[in-house]
């Protein structure tokens, strides 16, 4: 399958360039989610045959009862025929059901192992992935897209194969009643056949294009939710409101389009339909007049002809949950065939009792092709030192984090510690020994306990009030409505920016890491909260290896090592007061700080 998920940037925002892909194969393979339950099929499929032989045993059945018994008045032989076609009726009835109820058990069953694969593919993908992709796109194929396919499984699938079967069935009895009459009635068949192929080929197209509108329409509405806050503060609803317009409206043009396709193909079919009902009467009562055919014969090809198209108008009709079921496939698989960019060394060492030694070596990296971010950097920290990384925005010092944590894999160079090159570590033992301190917290819907817990989920609910003692959090913490089993909303949103700070370092706190990474810890809280926060870092950081980035430069005084980084290159190297004396950048950056303040004041009171 020739992947169509890349992204181009348009207008600011990630918009997904569809390509051609081959149904058929996309069949195949979601069939494949159902091949666990072949048991299961068996039997629905065996209820599926019963049902469409007890449909097309009532009008052979009715045929012959008027030829039979209405024409000879034999009522005794008429009501045993009519209590027969009422028991087929109720198997009919009873197996029809029963089939619906294995399907919904082995359609839902089949889902949830497909959206439990594109789930788990999705944690296991690279940051990049994330970078280039917009997050609502995502969430609209593990909803709209599951969804989709959904629909034309759990409520179709059923009425599908019956269909088929029903066709077959309807064919073999009108050619065992009447060989002519039955050609006549396949004069229509080859039109209606053309009909469903010709609508198909142009619709799968249309339901493609829907399925991707309406994937950047919920990219567009979860961008907006998210930044809510910056909407309303910049007066910016009615542009918010005019851009989704104008995305709502291409989602409306497209469901127009795809669909209009799909619903024309009901009356057309039914046009055919009567048509073939028009040629079959009237050819069979010219037969019935020169003796070829009986009465009770064009009676029953009569309700063939009706029985033959309904499953063909049903097949019809089922073409718009179809196609975008197809449409949904193909963009759920084009995530799954995209390998993660980083992956795990066959050979990976275990990787406990760190002790924190951390190299940089002659290290390379770019997010883009020809635009280097990091340049041949070189970092040395011994175990349990403070490396201060200091320097403007977009200078490299959060890429050098990432670097780190191998979110992403190096150019060039490499990045050990205790002297093993990260790439050969288990990713998972990796980031176990890293904590990580943003300065966006975010913390998840669920209770305050549950959220420091994140950080090692087997402690005990006493190892988490430690940890937030440790943070400085207890305090505020027990004044909550229901101390740390209050809920929280999304994000955290109803405690203050301090406080789901101090959140996460009682997180990083339970999961007593060996490296410690503060990137601007404290850079969006007032000075009393900074106060609060930076004891509580004092006390995570004591006997580990950290790495603060900082753009409050009074915060990192106490730092063994400061690194002045600007344009990816290490700069400045030394620690506070001798960076101060040097009278170079770092000189110039932190008294510009301290505008108004005495350089022998500040040196004088370093707290």
């Amino acid at each position: 399958m020739t992947s169509s998920f890349q992204s181009a940037r348009n207008g600011g925002r990630a918009r997904t360039i569809e390509s051609a892909q081959n149904p058929r194969d996309t069949v195949k393979r979601l069939l494949g989610y159902f091949l666990p339950f072949k048991t299961t099929l068996i039997l629905m499929f065996i209820l599926v045959v019963i049902n469409t032989v007890t449909t097309v045993a009532g009008p052979f059945l009715m045929g012959y009862a008027i030829d039979q018994f209405i024409a000879a008045g034999k009522l005794d032989g008429l009501l045993r025929i009519s209590l027969l076609m009422l028991v087929l009726y109720l198997i009919n009835w009873v197996t029809q059901a029963g089939s619906a109820y294995l399907t919904a058990g082995i359609s839902q069953k089949a889902l949830k192992a497909l959206r439990k694969q594109l789930f788990d593919h999705l944690q296991s993908m690279s940051i990049r992935f994330f970078d280039q992709n917009p997050h609502g796109e995502l969430m609209s194929r593990l909803t709209n897209d599951i969804d989709a396919i959904n629909q034309a499984i759990s409520q179709n699938i059923i009425q599908l194969f019956s269909s088929i079967l029903t066709l077959a069935g309807v064919i073999i009895a009108m050619f065992l009643l009447n060989v002519w009459l039955a050609l006549t009635t396949m004069v229509a068949i080859p039109m209606m056949l053309w009909l469903v192929s010709a609508v198909t080929r142009h619709t799968r197209k249309s339901f493609r294009s829907l399925q991707n509108q309406i994937g950047n329409l919920n990219g567009l509405m979860e961008e907006n939710i998210s930044g809510l806050r910056e909407v309303k503060i910049f007066h910016r609803n009615q542009t918010a409101m005019e851009t989704f317009d104008t995305q709502n409206q291409l989602v409306c043009d497209s469901a127009i389009k795809a669909q209009t396709l799909a619903f024309l193909l009901m009356p057309l079919m039914t046009v055919l339909s009567n048509l073939n009902i028009a040629i079959v009467a009237g050819v069979g009562s010219w037969m019935a007049i020169q003796g070829w055919a009986s009465i009770g014969n064009i009676a029953s090809f009569i309700s063939y002809t009706r029985t033959f198209a309904q499953p063909l108008r049903q097949v019809s009709n089922l073409i718009n949950a179809i196609q975008a079921a197809i449409a949904g496939a193909e963009r759920i698989f084009d995530i799954l065939d995209h390998h993660p960019e980083l992956t795990d060394d066959s050979h990976a060492l275990p990787f406990k009792n760190v002790k924190g030694d951390v190299q940089f070596k002659n290290v390379n990296f770019a997010y883009i092709e020809g635009q280097p971010i990091i340049k041949n950097m070189n970092i040395h920290a011994q175990p349990g030192e403070m490396i201060a990384l200091v320097g403007p925005t977009g200078a490299g010092k959060t890429t050098l984090v990432n670097l780190l944590s191998r979110f992403y894999n190096l150019h060039d160079g490499e990045i050990k510690i205790d002297g093993i090159n990260i790439q050969h570590i288990k990713q998972a033992d990796l980031r176990q020994q890293l904590g990580i301190v943003l300065q966006d917290a975010f913390l998840f819907s669920t209770s305050v306990i549950e959220n420091i817990r994140y950080g090692r989920l087997d402690a005990s609910d006493e190892a988490c009030f430690e940890a937030a003692k440790i943070a400085n959090a207890d305090f505020f913490i027990r004044r909550l409505p229901q101390g740390y089993n209050t809920q929280l909303s999304e994000r955290g949103s109803n405690l203050s920016q301090g406080q789901r700070q101090l959140l996460t370092i009682a997180r990083a706190v339970l999961a007593d890491p060996a490296i410690l990474v503060l990137d601007e810890a404290t850079s969006s809280v007032d000075t009393r909260t900074e106060i609060r926060i930076q004891q509580a870092l004092q006390r995570l950081m004591k006997g580990r290896t950290s790495f603060v980035i900082a753009h409050r430069l009074s915060t990192i005084r106490n730092a063994d090592q400061v690194l002045v980084i600007n344009h990816g290159e290490i700069i400045e190297q030394g620690n506070h007061t001798e960076l101060l004396a040097a009278k170079g950048f770092y000189h110039d950056l932190y008294y510009s700080q301290f505008k108004g303040t005495l350089p022998q004041d500040l040196e004088g009171n370093p707290n």
